[in-house]
């Protein structure tokens, strides 16, 4: 059942539906869901379920039956159900003994699928609102779908004075007041598509509106997450370069749409696509186009990409844009398969099937192939499941992609196992459940052991996610394996089960033949993420216009909420900085800054020659300073600090930085140091006494210690206090062989 996208989209599509009321059988009485309350757990020898289901017996009406009633029960830290109830059947459970409260199940009003409320930027968030109607964000996807709410003009005055673009949206697509400017690229190219608009994908017009969408009241998935969406910067303004055709997005056209999002006056670029591995700087166009951004002002976000959890396998690396990481927020999408001997298995997948009023065959795959071998069918592998022996049954599957054979074939539905290890839930064709090994052995168990196997495939909800927020698996990471000496990715952000606007020509699933076609769906993917950060960037840049690139990144990572390393494999290479924080950006106190000439010397450290540069930089003065042996891209204004080392050896590593007050004029900061680790770090001075706003101020961070074993990695963090700001920034050491 996992469905990788292609490498140079970074997402992956899940979709979930559920309903709150039934009518069943002949009774004229509506059901609708309640939750049935029942305190705490008993001690000693209690069964939840067979109590729960026992007094649902004597409970439900006669043309009912428990397991179309039944929903879920809650069983590990206190006791009780959800079930579909009519208002009689209501008043017979209120008044059973154990039971505390019958109550009906509520929406709860969830603004942009939880995401922006959870990282705190809420729709309440003081705002500048005509500051905000002035950002343009520049957003280079697969284009957009101009007739969504996301994305009308109401409301919406003349674009901004200093765009300088255009509308050339080609064949059905016309611009407005909130999409001011599109173009698309790749038009000659077979099969390619003569418009912005992204009529066969639904990519960017997600992106875009998670980035900018307009605010737009009852949104939902079919019921799912019914509330009010919205953009993290709904006022501000679109311009909409399609960088992507039906057979992929070139490196060409990506340097084509830099080159005009540039001049035609975007302050953000956001960009969710990217390459398999990291490349030299000047080999890739994203990076190249970003470094030009950042010349004109220009800040660029940058999906991490698709390639987790592999250590080294983030492509998003140049230090001159925000690359961003996948994370979750606290709502965890599940769904359920009930056995034929009653057992309830909770397994994932975005399911939107009604739960069936009875249970149906359940047959091995190799039950129902008549021309593959027994391990072929076991797996049901392409080609393997018979049509004929199929129809009206479930097929146990042992690969993760058996969902999508069993649909071709026309079963009912499946259940496949989740190996390779799934963290998230992924939209279906058909009702589908992914279960764990242990759980799938389970019930290959009871298919072997019953004479006619049964099941029910429910369709799916959703729970509340405690350990949030954590790096989605498929979240790529670092280490940086161009310059090892900066951590990559910078930041996470929200990037599972995000609810935003779609094109409803396009199938929610990545089957094809899949008819359901919606205008709001959920996808995941760092693609998700980036956006996040774009409009983060553009909340930021509201209150502070004048600020360079490097100093609104700076402002984003230095007040990132930190993250648990034992949450999230790879620490600092899976979450950088943290999780945005983007109201507590606005006021970071302290900014670590670096502009094109800090950027020069850095590659200078690496090898670049100063013609190159010259050549780069467009100007002929520059030149490579004589630099010390030790000089190293860990030396550049970079508002987190990392350094490699050889393993098992004994390391003395310092880091110059500087830092410019943005905080309270006159201001006293204290160095403190955070760490778990048994080496030595000092700060010099341990202490920043400033006098004017924008005075700069610069300090040696030293770490020393007597070496670090092979394949590891050293973590620990410096934050600046002046009891008023706490500023941030991590520090890590990593042996050359955790790249192994």
């Amino acid at each position: 059942m996992a469905k990788q996208a292609s490498l140079m989209f970074y997402y992956v599509f899940t979709i979930f539906i559920i309903t709150t009321s039934v009518l069943c059988g002949a009774s004229t009485e509506e059901k609708k869901v309640h939750i049935v309350y029942m305190g705490s757990l008993p001690k000693g020898q209690y069964s939840p379920l067979s109590r729960h289901r026992s007094m649902l017996r004597q409970t439900v009406q006669l043309d009912s039956s428990v397991e179309t009633s039944y929903i879920r029960s809650y069983t590990r830290s206190f006791n009780g159900f959800v079930a579909k109830l009519t208002d009689s059947e209501k008043q017979r459970l209120s008044n059973m003994e154990g039971v505390i409260s019958v109550f009906p199940r509520k929406t709860l009003q969830l603004q942009t699928t939880r995401s922006w409320d959870f990282i705190g930027l809420q729709e309440s968030a003081t705002r500048n609102a005509q500051a905000e109607s002035d950002i343009i964000i520049g957003v280079l996807d697969t284009g957009i779908s101009p007739e969504s709410e996301s994305f009308n003009d109401k409301g919406f005055g003349p674009p901004p004075s200093k765009w300088k673009g255009v509308c050339e949206g080609g064949l059905n697509f016309t611009c407005n007041n909130k999409i001011i400017g599109a173009r698309y690229y790749g038009g000659s190219r077979p099969n390619s598509t003569q418009s912005a608009r992204d009529g066969d994908d639904g990519h960017g017009s997600h992106t875009a509106s998670i980035a900018a969408g307009n605010r737009v009241n009852n949104v939902s998935f079919f019921g799912l997450a019914q509330g009010t969406a919205r953009g993290g910067v709904p006022s501000a303004r679109i311009a909409t370069y399609r960088i992507c055709q039906p057979d992929g997005c070139t490196n060409e056209d990506i340097l084509a749409a830099f080159d005009d999002a540039i001049a035609d006056g975007v302050d953000i670029i956001s960009i969710s696509v990217g390459g398999v591995e990291a490349t030299d700087f000047f080999e890739d166009t994203i990076a190249i186009g970003a470094f030009h951004a950042m010349q004109k002002g220009i800040v660029t976000s940058h999906s991490a990409g698709n390639r987790g959890p592999s250590y080294g396998s983030t492509a998003s690396v140049a230090p001159w844009l925000i690359s961003v990481a996948a994370s979750h927020t606290d709502r965890l999408f599940i769904d359920k398969v009930v056995l034929g001997d009653g057992r309830t298995l909770v397994g994932k997948s975005i399911n939107s099937f009604a739960s069936p009023a009875t249970r149906f065959p359940l047959l091995h795959g190799k039950e129902v192939s008549s021309q593959c071998s027994e391990n072929n069918s076991m797996y049901c592998n392409e080609g393997c499941l018979d049509k004929k022996l199929v129809k009206g049954k479930y097929v146990l599957c042992k690969s993760n992609s058996g969902d999508f054979e069993a649909f071709a074939a026309g079963a009912l539905g499946a259940i496949v196992r989740n190996e390779p290890y799934m963290d998230y839930s992924d939209v279906v064709a058909l009702p589908a459940v992914l279960l764990s090994a242990k759980e799938h052995d389970l019930v290959l168990s009871y298919v072997n052991s019953t004479k006619n196997p049964q099941a029910s495939i429910l369709k799916s909800e959703t729970i509340k996610d405690a350990e949030a927020p954590t790096i989605a698996s498929f979240s790529s990471r670092g280490p940086n394996f161009v310059t090892p000496d900066i951590i990559k990715p910078d930041l996470s952000a929200p990037g599972v089960e995000i609810l935003a606007a779609y094109s409803p020509l396009d199938t929610i699933s990545f089957t094809f033949d899949d008819p359901r076609r919606v205008h709001y769906t959920l996808l995941s993917g760092t693609s998700m993420a980036c956006p996040h950060v774009s409009a983060a960037a553009a909340y930021v840049k509201t209150f502070h216009p004048d600020w360079s690139p490097s100093a609104i990144k700076s402002a984003l990572m230095t007040t990132a909420l930190p993250m648990s390393d034992a949450k999230s494999l790879g620490g600092e290479f899976a979450y950088g900085s943290g999780q945005i924080n983007p109201v507590a950006a606005v006021r970071p106190g302290l900014v670590y800054e670096a502009l094109k000439e800090d950027y020069i010397i850095m590659l200078c450290n690496i090898g670049y020659d100063a013609k190159k540069l010259q050549v780069l930089s467009g100007d002929t003065n520059t030149t490579c300073p004589k630099l010390p042996v030790t000089a190293s891209p860990k030396d550049l204004n970079y508002p987190s600090m990392a350094a490699e080392v050889f393993p098992a050896k004994p390391f003395n590593v310092t880091f110059h930085r500087t830092v410019t007050n943005v905080g309270l004029a006159t201001s006293s900061y204290k160095a403190k140091i955070v760490t778990n680790s048994k080496v030595n770090i000092k700060v010099e001075p341990e202490v920043l006494t400033f006098k004017s706003l924008n005075e700069k101020k610069s300090f040696v961070v030293s770490v020393s210690g007597s070496g670090l074993p092979v394949k590891s990695r050293l973590s620990a963090s410096l934050v600046w206090s002046d009891g008023t700001y706490s500023v941030r920034s991590p520090i890590v050491l990593h042996t050359q062989s955790v790249r192994a």
